[in-house]
């Protein structure tokens, strides 16, 4: 293949044809559990409410709940992946390879945003939320009906494989997902780019700068005790306890079990099987929808 604009032009639109391709195709977990906020710098402040805001009887003047002291800062992250395509291999059109490497990268990149939402969906018994606890924890501040305080848990302990029990349906959801930028295929593909003259090296890429992070611990249970009838039922009921400043009740219905592979018939019978290993009526069967995801995996 002779090196000329025309040749050039032609060969971009190949590979990005193919690394198109193959993102559009890819199936993504992330906005089951993650609420997808739009950035325009470098990092989003979110000026969290102490909680989940709630109605009042109007007796005298509105109360203005004004964003809260806690700050959470959320820094966007730039990643790339990139290939570079030797001048040689365009001149003696051995290209077939490289057909499979923009697909690659296409799904890669696809696959992004779920790894980073779900990396820090296993990180959250270390990571810290808004009000400066790990998002999965024992005690989390707030305050009592008469207005003391006090905490709440939003975590099983335990040291078996990790599993978590979330109210992920609706507008706000469990875990963050911050895009600043979309993926974005690019190019240095000029003969006078510096690559391809100094290296013979024509160089294609993707990036994108984006993050994840933790929304309310009131609609996620992290639990490390083993997956059965009793711990499910267990989360349940926290989920369902869960209260907020001022001991209001705050309703949280849990709605979606997500588990790594190796969990995944655990869950399953848990969930879809109409009776339990003694035989009797299993009361659990669809009472959540069952997510497996498998960037969880130890």
């Amino acid at each position: 293949m002779l090196i000329t604009n025309a040749n050039l032009e032609a060969l971009r639109v190949a590979f990005k044809t193919s690394f198109q391709q193959a993102f559009d195709q890819v199936e993504t977990y992330h906005t089951r559990v993650a609420t997808t906020v739009p950035s325009t710098s470098g990092a989003n402040i979110y000026g969290w409410l102490k909680d989940l805001p709630g109605m009042r009887e109007w007796i005298g003047q509105r109360v203005i709940k004004s964003v809260g002291e806690n700050a959470y800062t959320l820094q966007n992250k730039p990643f790339e992946n990139t290939i570079g395509v030797k001048r040689d291999n365009i001149e003696d059109d051995e290209l077939g390879q490289y057909d499979m490497l923009f697909a690659m990268m296409g799904e890669t990149a696809a696959q992004h945003p779920d790894k980073l939402v779900f990396d820090a969906l296993a990180k959250g018994f270390e990571s810290e939320c808004f009000d400066g606890q790990a998002y999965f924890d024992a005690d989390h501040p707030t305050t009592t009906k008469d207005g003391k305080e006090t905490t709440y848990s939003n975590i099983i302990t335990g040291s078996e494989v990790p599993w978590f029990f979330m109210k992920a349906k609706g507008k706000i959801k469990p875990l963050i997902y911050q895009q600043r930028k979309k993926a974005e295929f690019v190019s240095m593909d000029k003969p006078t780019d510096e690559p391809v003259f100094n290296r013979k090296e024509f160089v294609y890429g993707v990036d994108t700068r984006e993050a994840a992070g933790y929304s309310f611990p009131q609609l996620a249970i992290g639990a490390k005790t083993a997956l059965d009838a009793t711990s499910l039922k267990e989360a349940r009921t926290m989920l369902r306890e869960m209260k907020g400043d001022q001991g209001r009740v705050l309703n949280v219905a849990g709605d979606t079990l997500v588990v790594p592979p190796e969990l995944e018939d655990t869950a399953r019978e848990l969930l879809l099987a109409e009776r339990n290993a003694a035989g009797a009526t299993n009361t659990l069967q669809g009472t959540a929808e069952l997510l497996v995801v498998p960037y969880l995996t130890a």
